[in-house]
């Protein structure tokens, strides 16, 4: 099986070009066979038009570190490319990385244990100035680009495909980094197309930030979300601008989750020019997420007034224009905050969105006691200070706004049209 393998020379490579100062290791055209490969500081992996580098599935060949998985610490199979505390890292060009994801999946869908988690496609973790450009990036392991405390952070032109199938596929998932540009990328995956996290409560370090991040010019196909904020975010996520993107049969549109327990502030996000097709949600704040560890606990679901505390979730000043979303099915939005921390300053202005001819009842968020809905309104509660207007609703099937008891200073202008 792992005969002809070419990780010892192409490590090998790497590490020359480091030794001098750095370079450009050129993969040739063909198949090229291996297993993990750690780049250097100011080396670049480049990919010319016609190789394609397979990462062969045998655990052996990537040996168990420690790192962190869904923002906690955890002993993980090393990442497919793999690289920590450098500087200057690329891998580029017009050729295409495997990352063999069926064995791994396969695994998982058998209930199999494994020495540790699925290496990521990947990953670049405390480096500054990363680059990932043009690339073609699929079948991954696990999630396929993952930045974790990165500065200066740049992934453009690149196209990813996991099979819609495929567990925890994500497509680029930037985790506590800072100055991030994500551009020109096509994504279709099996789990979240883009995931912003920033930690969570049992991260080993303080949780950092992730901010400063731009997501534009973006096709997003399948996937859980489009574009999605947590749950991980105990060390803040901020400054964030999504715009000009194609979200297209992706579950959910935008969509923050949380979770009493896990603190950290949402702030300052801009969400414009956005078309999206076939979603079942098109918005989604979340601040009951159920799902991972400690996710069933009975505070997490808890609709009454908890106290407040440095654990307590916020999200503020959110600002989403400029977006048409075509054959909905499930609602025009499921907007909550915590009976305790309410969302605050949220604005919604010319939104266009029409539903399906024959909706598919679904749940729009993932958190106990909310029902499947087909082509409802928005669903709106413990929410304060913030404006719906321009809206437009389509096919609806009931009130354009369901606003619970716990909604103070809202205003609204949606119409609603027949088919």
């Amino acid at each position: 099986m792992n005969q002809n393998l070419e990780t010892a020379d192409i490590q090998a490579t790497i590490d020359r070009a480091a030794a001098s100062g750095g370079g450009v290791v050129t993969i040739s055209p063909g198949v090229h066979r291996t297993g993990s490969l750690r780049l250097r500081s100011h080396v670049e992996l480049r990919l010319e038009s016609g190789a394609r580098l397979e990462f062969v599935a045998d655990p052996a060949l990537y040996p168990v570190i420690d790192a962190s998985w869904e923002g906690a610490p955890a002993r993980i199979h090393q990442p497919c490319i793999f690289a920590d505390g450098e500087t200057n890292v690329s891998v580029t060009g017009l050729g295409t990385i495997d990352g063999g994801g069926s064995f791994w999946w396969d695994k998982v869908r058998r209930g199999e244990s494994l020495e540790a988690a699925r290496p990521t496609l990947i990953s670049f973790r405390h480096s500054t100035r990363v680059t990932i450009r043009d690339v073609v990036l699929e079948n991954s392991p696990a999630w396929t680009v993952h930045p974790f405390r990165c500065n200066d952070v740049r992934v453009s032109g690149v196209r990813i495909k996991n099979p819609a199938d495929s567990p925890n596929t994500d497509g680029i998932d930037p985790e506590s980094c800072r100055n991030v540009r994500i551009t020109d990328c096509h994504i279709d995956v099996g789990d979240d197309c883009i995931a912003i996290k920033a930690g969570t409560e049992a991260s080993s370090a303080d949780p950092a930030p992730c901010e400063n991040v731009i997501i534009a010019n973006c096709t997003m196909l399948h996937g859980h979300g489009g574009v999605v904020i947590g749950s991980e975010m105990s060390g803040d996520v901020r400054g964030i601008v999504i715009s000009d993107c194609v979200f297209d049969g992706t579950d959910r549109g935008v969509r923050l989750k949380t979770r009493r327990g896990r603190g950290g502030v949402v702030e300052d996000l801009r969400i414009t020019n956005i078309v999206m097709r076939r979603v079942a949600c098109p918005f989604v704040f979340n601040p009951f997420y159920f799902c991972g560890p400690e996710g069933k606990l009975p505070r997490v679901s808890d609709r009454s007034v908890l106290e407040v505390d440095e654990t307590t979730p916020t999200i503020r000043r959110v600002f989403i224009s400029n977006v048409s979303a075509s054959e909905v099915s499930s609602c025009a939005g499921f907007i909550s905050g915590l009976p305790e921390r309410p969302l605050d300053d949220i604005t919604i202005v010319d939104v266009s969105i029409s539903f399906a001819a024959d909706p598919v009842p679904s749940v729009p968020a993932m958190a106990d006691g909310v029902p499947e809905m087909a082509a409802a309104g928005f669903h709106i509660d413990f929410v304060r200070n913030s404006r719906l207007s321009g809206v437009s609703l389509t096919g609806l099937s009931g009130d354009a706004i369901t606003a619970g008891a716990n909604v103070t200073n809202l205003t609204a202008e949606v119409t609603t049209h027949d088919h």
